[in-house]
């Protein structure tokens, strides 16, 4: 029976060509955009979860109750992981890390700069890595042993054994490797090239030991299976408040490693959200596209009923059951989607290169993979029944008798659901294109915000000890060159925020804190950046700088200072005079409001040399210049550069994949409209032909006929339109309330994207009705 019913559903496929090849083409292009969404998204919900024990591992942080906002943070003390391996019977091991650093490594002559971690001892019982070679039950008890990747290995070893080599790291400290890992996947938080101890035995470890004020590592805890989270958190507080006593405006708490990549963002203390917000966004595009394939074929079917009428009534008369029937056209449409998803896996073989390149991934198709091979079965079985459902229904509900008796007429039930199936394509369509625009205007205003500073014509180096001693001699160097209009050096990227804390003291100052950002830096720093000072002046290189302090405009506000030029704060044991009052400078997220900050004079040490081009200078012509000075002063360490405007762009990066992505799936879901549009269309010329035949010979002219079939169409797309416009101006107006800073939604978008798919429309139709327009009426008319 089954072989009876895949032999005759192929035969109808081959016998109605157009048909199957309209559906196959449209079903591929759904298909196989589905696939490559549910692959991204698929890496995007798997972060760190190849970790052996990640549903027991958390994270700590911290809710900072300042006065003008929450702040939460990641850093924690010093003593905290170790204070917590002990006293708690539901915490398994306690790890502290580092921040991410770069330093450059030397074996031999190969010099790389790689990122790293310091951890602690815990670290690799904790978090599951696959070792190649060497140590891998302690490979981090020597304090001056190394862990490193295998593509770190690569690069300083070649195919040599690395295991018990030396890697010099920043020209000072010598390194044994202990084991070689596997790169981190790209599906991992951690990302880096080697892993080294914490060194506790040394001094400055020791005095850190009894430091529980300032924060600036992470830590991470891995609980017993079954551990309760809010026993946890109070356990946490409860160490930090006992050793801490003067941290009253914090609150910590566990988070767990599952939400780490998907739940990243916090807004006054809560979790708002984060990468979730579009891997459901783009779990949704996935199925409105393979459902506007399905709904190309639910119309074809039902527009060549009348095609079928015979068939049907033959089959029931010789004694098919409904039943039967509907089984029958079931497999004619999962045939047709099976052959479709085999065109589907070969384009997703051929554009994945393409595709990785676009959202910066390394993704790739396990054909045996049994996520893969368990979606394979869900998308053929889902597009087969979707698409088949309405045709196997209707035309198996086809009266034999009137049928043979060719009384047969299709009418309203089969017109209307066709028409609902349209408007709903064109619903969605007009969604994602009126979607597809918003994100890229968003993106456009938030560029467009004054930033505080000028990044054009910006080069940020890498400091260093040589480059700090060296510092005025290469600072005037890169004067003569003639090439360099400004310089200076700062403790941080002005792209970056790498000290936050509490507002300094003053007189009057009102009961509660402020979330302040620090930054130290020498002098020139508004002239190299670019910045207004507001009032009062720059730092001037005097001996009493060193005890003045610069405010942004956002300090001034939030501490409600009248005339602050000349104010004392105080800020640890020492007091600062305020000089100068600067413009807002964004160097977080641009989407969000500038917060306080405060700039001090601090000209002995650097993690960041700036320098200003002057104007039209080539940046070739000025990188040059700049490496042979650093090298020259700096030759030990390898010369590396930023542009700032190149770093601040990365700060869109999330954003702008999203608008590209939704640029493309957008247009395809277009693309797959216009495809079942034409298709519908040509089967409604078909069945009016000789209806136009007969209005030409009364005298009808191209143009009604064109209007007279397109009309029908374009009226489809003005129900769509209606429709679609709230629920667009809805959801997106939702989606941008998660920014400060953003567009307000013009009725002319939408305008604009009516009389798009206007135009596209009545473009299909008229190619696909002139033929019959143009036809000599005698061809359908002869047989009258």
């Amino acid at each position: 029976m089954i072989k009876n019913y895949l032999k005759i559903a192929w035969r109808n496929l081959i016998r109605n060509k157009g048909f199957s090849l309209t559906n196959i083409l449209g079903l591929t292009i759904g298909m196989t955009c589905s696939i490559f969404i549910f692959l991204w998204v698929k890496d995007e919900v798997s972060f760190d979860k190849f970790h052996t024990s990640h549903d027991d591992i958390y994270k700590l942080m911290a809710n900072r109750d300042f006065k003008n906002s929450i702040f939460t943070d990641e850093n924690m003390a010093f003593p905290l992981a170790k204070a917590l391996e002990t006293g708690n019977p539901q915490i398994k091991y306690a790890v502290m890390t580092s921040h991410q650093e770069t330093h450059m490594a030397q074996y031999g002559n190969v010099k790389l700069n790689k990122t790293g971690y310091q951890v602690s001892d815990q670290f690799f019982k904790m978090f599951s890595w696959k070792f190649i070679r060497g140590d891998a039950k302690t490979p981090i008890n020597d304090p001056r042993s190394i862990v490193i990747t295998q593509s770190a290995a690569k690069a300083f070893f070649g195919n040599d054994d690395p295991i018990n080599k030396v890697i010099k790291i920043d020209n000072q400290l010598n390194f044994k490797v202990s084991a070689v890992i596997a790169d981190p996947p790209g599906n991992s938080t951690f990302q880096f090239d080697f892993i080294a101890p914490f060194e506790y035995s040394s001094a400055d470890s020791k005095a850190r030991m009894h430091e529980w004020t300032n924060s600036s590592n992470f830590v991470f805890i891995q609980a017993t299976p079954g551990a309760n989270p809010q026993a946890l958190d109070k356990y946490v507080n409860d160490v930090k408040h006992k050793n801490d006593t003067h941290d009253a405006i914090s609150t910590y708490y566990t988070f767990a490693m599952n939400r780490w990549h998907l739940y990243g963002e916090f807004k006054d203390g809560k979790n708002i959200g984060g990468m979730i917000e579009y891997v459901k966004m783009f779990t949704v595009i996935a199925i409105i596209i393979l459902l506007i394939a399905c709904v190309n074929f639910m119309n074809l079917s039902t527009a060549r009923s009348e095609k079928r009428a015979k068939e049907v009534g033959i089959r029931k008369t010789l004694g098919s059951d409904k039943k039967q029937l509907i089984i029958q056209f079931f497999f004619e449409s999962i045939i047709l989607t099976c052959i479709a998803f085999v065109f589907a896996i070969a384009c997703v073989y051929l554009l994945m290169p393409l595709f990785n390149t676009l959202v910066s991934k390394n993704l790739h198709l396990a054909i045996f993979d049994r996520f893969f091979l368990t979606g394979m079965v869900t998308i053929i079985l889902f597009t087969g029944i979707v698409a088949g459902s309405y045709p196997a229904l209707y035309l198996s509900s086809f009266n034999p008798v009137k049928v043979l008796k060719g009384t047969f007429a299709a009418g309203k039930s089969a017109v209307l659901p066709r028409r609902i199936l349209v408007i709903g394509q064109f619903v969605m369509s007009i969604l994602l294109i009126s979607a597809t625009i918003i994100v890229y205007q968003q993106i456009q205003h938030i560029k467009g915000r004054g930033i505080g500073y000028n990044p054009n014509n910006l080069v940020m180096i890498p400091s260093s000890q040589a480059v700090d001693k060296n510092y005025v001699a290469i600072k005037q160097e890169l004067f003569n060159t003639n090439l360099i209009s400004a310089v200076t050096r700062t403790s941080a990227p002005i792209t970056e925020v790498w000290w936050k804390s509490g507002s300094p003291d003053y007189d009057g100052k009102p009961a509660g804190a402020i979330i302040f950002s620090g930054l130290s830096t020498d002098v020139d720093f508004t002239k190299t950046m670019g910045t207004k000072v507001l009032m009062g002046r720059d730092f001037n290189a005097t001996p009493g700088d060193s005890a003045v302090m610069l405010l942004n405009k956002a300090a001034v506000d939030a501490m409600n200072l009248k005339s602050p030029i000349g104010m004392v704060m105080r800020y640890g044991p020492r007091k600062y005079t305020v000089a100068g009052v600067i413009e807002n400078i964004v160097m977080e997220s641009p989407y969000k409001p500038v917060e306080p900050l405060m700039v001090y004079y601090s000209p002995n040490g650097s993690n960041r040399v700036t320098v200003r081009l002057k104007d039209g200078v080539k940046p070739q012509a000025g990188i040059q210049a700049l490496q042979t000075i650093f090298k020259k002063y700096n030759p030990e360490n390898i010369f590396e550069y930023q542009f700032v405007d190149q770093e601040f762009g990365k700060k869109f990066i999330t954003e702008e994949l999203i608008s590209r992505i939704t640029n493309i799936f957008a247009g395809l879901a277009i693309f797959i409209c216009c495809i079942g549009l034409a298709g519908l269309a040509s089967f409604t010329i078909e069945k009016r032909f000789r209806e136009i035949g007969v209005r030409k010979v009364l005298g009808a002219s191209v143009q009604q006929l064109l209007m007279l079939i397109s009309t029908e169409f374009l009226k489809l797309v003005l129900v769509a339109f209606v429709i679609a416009v709230p629920l667009s101006w809805w959801l997106m107006s939702d989606w941008l309330q998660k920014y400060t800073y953003h567009i307000n939604i013009s009725i002319w978008l939408f305008a604009a994207v009516g009389i798009i798919i206007l135009a596209l429309t009545l473009v299909v139709v008229s190619l696909n009705t002139l033929k019959a327009a143009l036809a000599n009426p005698v061809k359908s008319l002869r047989s009258e």
